[in-house]
């Protein structure tokens, strides 16, 4: 009987949109709609809750009396040196009824950058908040504690902004230079995860036997060792992304250069678009001639003079750098190179034609992506450039006649979705007319970029037919901040904060590329 409601209740939830079902598997790529219900007490619940996420290798903290467990901080594509985003679950048992229950498990997201601080935490509440400033010398009696603060720290010891509490939360987070402070996370309620776990142990409560399995992840073909979906975190799941991933579809996506947050969008749908079993490759708006040194780099260690050969390349160090060579371009291509090492099957290419000017750009640009897609019909592209170049519908206001590189790729291609970009207003580096007015000159730095506030989560939204642009829709990104160039934090790791390998040299000033 019981085995009978579990599989109603499945059906029940694909019918609704809950999970997406490939065959005998389920993909992780499509948001539920509604919760999982267990049709079980939550005492019987619970100890297969703790299973999952041992055997999973998550630990964790737990209070069995409340049945609620909270696991430790996993770095966002585990193992980058230069990753600032950490994240852990907190998962609380809830009781439906004497015989139902269910779980929420919220996603509680840290970052060392100030990206996701809460307005006014700038604010210094008192001295009262201050630690190691203006004590008195009863009050630094413990020596001992003021040191251990002290060198833990180290500059950031006499931080207004952390409490005595906040201390003691931090002793209990990740060292060095990827450490963060209280503060700047947020936390959102994961359904995708719920059911990750729900698809897992329910069976077992149930003792159903033909249980759906969980998608594999794609594999790298030279790939050793065996990985799962759980070794892998690719943060929040980003909402609306599933519906439009298969195998030979292209999904173009038209930014503005110069912030930290597109930049990462592409390296998360990569990852989750990875994990959930389709092979991804990432094309690029970076010249052609990079595309060696990139190849070279995915393949490598990381280490710094890895990061020093792929540096060299002079587009990193063009006097009128438009945020293609951003700090945040940089760190992606060192999270996709992460996720290779660890065993996903996730590659890059690079299209630009940075030496043709108008339609021919677009024509060789649009050429260059089409080989890569014909090339791939198994593989799901990701494709970012300017929001220029993604458009599916003829002309400029400045030109009638240009046919940019979308509405090429739209008409030779079977599966292409075009995206314009939406964010909430914050900062970009942007390059534009030179602020004396001189036309043959840019000025690139940061700039205020006005946007609107649809929250803080990821999404991608489409409309179910094109707008006056050709666009399908948008993908969203939150609040942005302005991505300096590479280069400004020296020729080697950009996550190194300093130019000691190759101090930044001043360029001066030079003839607009015509871009």
């Amino acid at each position: 009987m019981r085995s009978m409601v579990y599989a109603v209740t499945m059906s029940m939830c694909l019918l609704a949109g809950c999970a997406a079902r490939q065959g005998s598997t389920f993909s992780d790529l499509f948001i539920p709609d509604g919760e999982a219900i267990y049709e079980r007490p939550l005492e019987e619940v619970w100890p297969e809750v703790r299973q999952f996420f041992s055997e999973n290798k998550l630990p964790f903290k737990e209070d069995r009396r409340s049945m609620v467990l909270e696991t430790d901080w996993r770095q966002e594509f585990g193992g980058s040196k230069i990753s600032s985003f950490w994240h852990r679950y907190m998962v609380l048992g809830k009781r439906e009824t004497p015989t139902k229950s269910k779980l929420w498990i919220i996603r509680i997201t840290k970052s060392s950058s100030t990206a996701l601080s809460p307005p006014g935490r700038e604010i210094d509440w008192g001295p009262s908040r201050v630690l190691g400033m203006g004590l008195s010398p009863l009050e630094r009696a413990d020596d001992q504690l003021a040191s251990q603060l002290q060198s833990s720290a180290g500059a950031n010891a006499l931080d207004p902004q952390l409490s005595v509490e906040d201390w003691a939360a931090r002793f209990d987070e990740p060292r060095g230079e990827n450490s963060f402070f209280a503060g700047s996370g947020q936390g959102s309620r994961d359904l995708v995860m719920e059911w990750r776990v729900f698809r897992t142990i329910s069976p077992k409560l149930m003792k159903e036997e033909n249980a759906p399995k969980p998608v594999k992840v794609a594999m790298a073909p030279n790939a050793k060792g065996d990985v799962a979906a759980m070794d892998f975190e690719c943060g929040l799941p980003i909402l609306g992304l599933g519906k439009h991933v298969k195998p030979g579809g292209v999904l173009l996506l038209g930014e503005m250069h110069g912030t930290q947050e597109v930049p990462r969008f592409v390296a998360q749908t990569s990852c989750q678009v990875a994990v959930a079993g389709t092979p991804v490759t990432v094309g690029l708006e970076l010249p052609l001639e990079s595309q060696t040194r990139i190849d070279t780099f995915l393949g490598s260690a990381g280490e710094e003079h890895d990061w020093l050969k792929l540096m060299e390349a002079p587009f990193w160090r063009s006097p009128y750098p438009d945020g293609r060579s951003s700090e945040a371009v940089a760190n992606m291509l060192e999270q996709l190179r992460q996720l290779r090492s660890r065993g996903l099957d996730v590659d890059v290419f690079v299209f630009d034609h940075p030496t043709a000017h108008g339609q021919k750009r677009e024509d060789a640009m649009a050429a260059t992506v089409r080989h890569q897609v014909e090339s791939g019909p198994k593989r799901f592209h990701v494709i970012l450039s300017g929001n220029i170049h993604t458009r599916t519908k003829k002309g400029l206001p400045w030109d009638k006649s240009f046919k940019p590189m979308g509405m090429l790729l739209k008409d030779e291609l079977d599966s292409v979705v075009s995206l314009d970009m939406a964010y909430n207003s914050g900062s970009a580096w942007i390059c534009a007319v030179d602020s004396q007015g001189r036309k043959d000159k840019l000025d690139c730095g940061i700039r205020e970029a006005k946007g609107r506030d649809n929250g803080d989560r990821f999404f991608v939204h489409t409309w179910g037919g094109t707008n006056g642009d050709g666009y399908h829709g948008v993908f969203y990104v939150g609040a942005v901040n302005a991505a300096a160039p590479a280069v400004h934090k020296g020729l080697g790791r950009p996550g190194a904060g300093d130019n000691s390998a190759s101090p930044l040299e001043e360029a001066g000033p030079q003839l607009a590329s015509g871009r």
